[in-house]
């Protein structure tokens, strides 16, 4: 299990290389006819170098390594997001990085991969399958595998994020954090939890790849097929399951799992999109579209703060989220005037 000593040696390595993101106010779940007087705390993570938390995690891995280790080069399998993190992370610690993307995964994540100097290796869909690959290249290389989310040293990279809260909002009472493999929630969820038991930590993830509610549900790691998590527009968010050690952290330290709908989460990119701070990919609104729309589900608690888990959204997807911002601008103009 991950200490808290252990997230305290992660910060002290990220810092200079990732950004302390700030907790932004939010009011984006009122309105004029609101009464919901909870208050609203964004975590922007899409504020990072790559776009996304997953530097933290991968960077403190690459430099966990030794000299020898590094000196083989490192693997990782990835839809996106902790794919530009190990390239960001390998190019800044003059490491080799591969990274095994899936075909599908969006152009945008997989050229901003590229331009980072990672060699890329395209296979099908399924997690496992990519997994699969990562691990087959790096018996044939040599390579060090970086793994995304089920690796300690990831998990402490990630639970810096918990120290930040903390520190900037020592009253939260509930966090809400994405998960997909649950990298995040065990690292962010040990940092609240071992520095102040009472604040509630609960994740977010789609009703079409809702793998981790159901293994916390079942008491075991579910796993689903590939063609059932890929219908989510959440692609950083298509794990087929949690990893192992996640799942270990997630049951000791997570208060509950949120799933929420595909109509939920592109209504909180919309809202999100307002603010250019807090722009997101839709697997980055997750936890705000848990707090928008399943108060009944959440901790009655006045402080919260949501991770906006990444950013790297595609220019068309955008568009269409802005678009749709300025319809409700203009309607609500329209019958003001009426």
């Amino acid at each position: 299990m991950v200490s808290l000593n252990d997230i305290r040696t992660a910060r002290t390595r990220l810092s200079g290389v990732a950004l302390r993101t700030p907790l932004i106010e939010s009011h984006i779940h009122r309105n004029e006819t609101s009464a919901d007087a909870r208050k609203l705390f964004l975590k922007p993570e899409n504020l990072q170098p790559i776009g996304a938390f997953k530097l933290r995690g991968a960077y403190n891995k690459i430099a966990s390594l030794s000299p020898e280790q590094r000196a083989r080069g490192v693997i990782t399998y990835s839809s996106g997001n902790h794919a530009q993190g190990v390239a960001y992370a390998a190019r800044a610690l003059g490491v080799k990085a591969t990274v095994v993307m899936p075909r599908n995964a969006p152009p945008l994540k997989r050229e901003a991969t590229q331009a980072l100097g990672a060699e890329l290796v395209l296979v099908g869909p399924g997690s496992m399958e990519r997994q699969e690959r990562a691990e087959a290249l790096a018996r044939e290389h040599g390579y060090i595998v970086v793994p995304p989310y089920d690796d300690e040293q990831i998990i402490a990279g990630q639970g810096t994020m918990g120290l930040e809260i903390l520190e900037d909002l020592p009253n939260v009472g509930t966090v809400l954090v994405p998960v997909g493999g649950g990298g995040m929630i065990s690292g962010i969820s040990t940092a609240i939890k071992l520095s102040n038991p009472s604040v509630k930590v609960l994740g977010a993830e789609p009703e079409l790849a809702a793998d981790a509610s159901a293994s916390l549900r079942e008491g075991k790691i579910t796993q689903l097929p590939a063609e059932e998590v890929t219908r989510t527009i959440a692609d950083g968010l298509r794990t087929q399951s949690i990893g192992a050690i996640n799942f270990e952290h997630m049951r000791r330290y997570v208060d509950g799992i949120v799933t929420v709908s595909e109509d939920e989460i592109r209504e909180a990119m919309r809202r999100l999109a307002a603010n250019p701070k807090t722009v997101a990919e839709p697997s980055g609104a997750v936890a705000v579209a848990a707090f928008l729309f399943h108060r009944q589900e959440l901790p009655n608690t006045e402080i919260n703060v949501a991770v906006v888990s990444g950013g790297n959204i595609e220019r068309e997807m955008l568009q269409e989220i802005r678009q749709a911002n300025e319809s409700e601008a203009t309607s609500s103009r329209d019958y003001a005037s009426h």
